[in-house]
């Protein structure tokens, strides 16, 4: 049976270490800040922004909540975003995504100031992440994968790692954090032959895709850490990850439970990229 290894302690060391970090910043008279920019109301949107604000406000950080209306103009879009990345006490920027049709991500990506992007969004910091640069910011999902590891003592270098799914949300970062880290990285996607066997080889798997429990028991190895990204509503309407919970939890070593796994760790880290972002503006 594997051990549930949950997202909360994680999220609870880092917080405590993130209130301690501001409480000296403010001492000097300091004050980080974040603004989150959203477009219309999504339901999911709404839910991620209710979790950085109070996560941000938590640890002390400022926290302004830019909403715009759904059907706003691309041009009207880079106006208030420039305003943003013009804005000396706005430390981070985050923009909720997907955006509405009309705005053409491809080139927001380019214009959010990439000091200031904190989940991610700008080529640059995707190069950094590629780098290994620590200046950047890399995803916040991802690296809450990477601090649940890292926290439980899960040794990820000479590791084979599997992800399953190659977003740019998920997958793809996941797996560049994993062999920044030395691990030997499989990645499996919608044109992959034989998903189950990348799975099944993996010593950590890492899941992303969105596919109410795809990964069942036999796709997963005796002893293997299981680290479930994906938040899904299944048949009886309950959340589900994209793993069979149920049954790999007799095989794993360790796997992360949807919810309180992975999630309660992400708006955590988008704190910490705030005071980070902070620092480097401050120097």
């Amino acid at each position: 049976m594997a051990k549930i290894i949950k997202g909360k302690p994680v999220a609870d060391k880092i917080t405590e270490e993130l209130s301690k970090e501001i409480e000296e910043i403010q001492k000097q008279g300091g004050q980080p800040k974040l603004a989150t920019l959203r477009v219309g109301e999504r339901g999911d949107d709404i839910a991620y922004e209710r979790g950085a604000t109070n996560r941000a406000k938590k640890v002390g950080i400022e926290v302004d909540s830019l909403v715009l209306p759904q059907h706003i103009s691309q041009e009207d879009f880079i106006e208030e975003l420039e305003k943003l990345n013009n804005d000396t006490s706005v430390n981070g920027i985050l923009i909720f995504r997907p955006l509405p049709k009309q705005i053409d991500e491809s080139v927001i990506k380019y214009i959010i100031a990439a000091e200031k992007d904190i989940d991610c969004f700008s080529p640059l910091n995707v190069g950094k992440m590629a780098e290994g640069d620590p200046t950047g910011f890399n995803p916040c999902t991802p690296t809450a994968v990477m601090e649940i590891l890292d926290f439980y003592g899960v040794e990820v270098k000479g590791a084979d790692a599997a992800v399953i799914g190659s977003s740019m949300v998920v997958g793809k970062p996941a797996g560049m954090l994993l062999l920044n880290q030395k691990a030997t990285v499989t990645t499996a996607h919608s044109k992959t032959k034989d998903t189950a066997q990348v799975a099944r080889n993996g010593e950590i798997v890492v899941v992303g895709v969105g596919v109410p429990k795809l990964v069942k028991e036999d796709w997963i190895s005796e002893g293997a850490v299981v680290i479930d990204v994906g938040i899904n509503v299944d048949e009886d309407g309950n959340m589900c990850g994209d793993v069979d919970f149920d049954n790999v939890q007799e095989k794993a070593s360790m796997i992360t439970p949807v919810p309180g796994g992975v999630g309660s760790v992400t708006t955590t880290i988008l704190a910490k990229h705030v005071v980070k972002a902070y620092k480097q503006q401050n120097q």
